[in-house]
């Protein structure tokens, strides 16, 4: 349907590989990073290509948006992807407890600076490297995918909930200053999905009475990236089944 170029972070986790295999049945070529080496596995199914590293270097960054260049010429849009890191009730997320004790006071300097690098940082990086193409392409899109704490903060995610409501502020600002410039960027905040593992009574708490399916959030992110959504600057687009009560 198209042959826009989208690098996609993260791309072997649950939601960055669903996203990526979503992308690739619309037609986009695809620059996938990971630091995990299956993600040269998934470039390879979808037709993509893939680099290794972290979105916590610079230096990593930096080198697939060269790969993506060097292999396509151009950069039409980033979607950027992490997962939850320490300062969780439960990092493995397999065994999350919503009523949990955080211990926010506990979590060491070194934890909050990690964190902030990998919730925060690594989009001001990707924009700083990425935005010059779109503008001299004259067009662009960001995504990122942030968490629902981000508007509901939650024990449970002390670090995400502070850091991820940073990035909410960053691109309403962002999205402020490039509008102009046919460059977008939006967030989606997920809420509790199928790829962890819930009790029954925490699954009844949310009102469409079900965990969020991956595809639902790629669909989204196919949405965002598309140019139907091309109105769409600077928002949360909160996607959890009506569990999120803030206004």
């Amino acid at each position: 349907m198209n042959d826009k170029v989208v690098i996609v972070t993260a791309a072997s986790g649950a939601i960055g590989r669903t996203c990526a295999r979503k992308l690739a049945e619309l037609g986009y070529r695809l620059v996938l990073f990971s630091r995990s080496d299956s993600v040269k596995a998934i470039a390879s199914e979808i037709g993509g290509v893939s680099v290794q590293g972290s979105v916590t270097s610079a230096d990593d960054l930096n080198k697939v948006v060269g790969v993506a260049i060097e292999s396509f010429g151009r950069i039409d849009a980033v979607l950027n992807s992490t997962g939850h890191a320490t300062g969780s009730s439960d990092p493995t997320g397999k065994r999350y407890d919503p009523s949990a004790e955080a211990h926010l006071l506990d979590i060491s300097d070194d934890d909050w600076h990690r964190n902030f690098d990998l919730y925060f940082l690594n989009v001001v990086r990707m924009a700083r490297l990425v935005t010059p193409h779109f503008i001299h392409q004259g067009e662009g899109m960001i995504v990122n995918i942030s968490a629902s704490a981000a508007v509901e903060p939650s024990y449970a995610y002390p670090s995400s909930s502070t850091i991820r409501s940073a990035l909410s502020g960053f691109t309403k600002l962002y999205a402020d200053r490039y509008a102009r410039d046919g460059i977008r960027m939006n967030n989606i905040l997920p809420g509790y999905l199928e790829n962890w593992e819930w009790s029954e009574s925490f699954i009844d708490s949310i009102p469409a009475g079900r965990a969020g399916s991956l595809d639902e959030v790629a669909n989204v992110a196919a949405f965002l990236l598309s140019s139907e959504s091309s109105y769409i600057t600077g928002q949360n687009i909160i996607v959890d089944g009506g569990y999120n009560r803030a206004i």
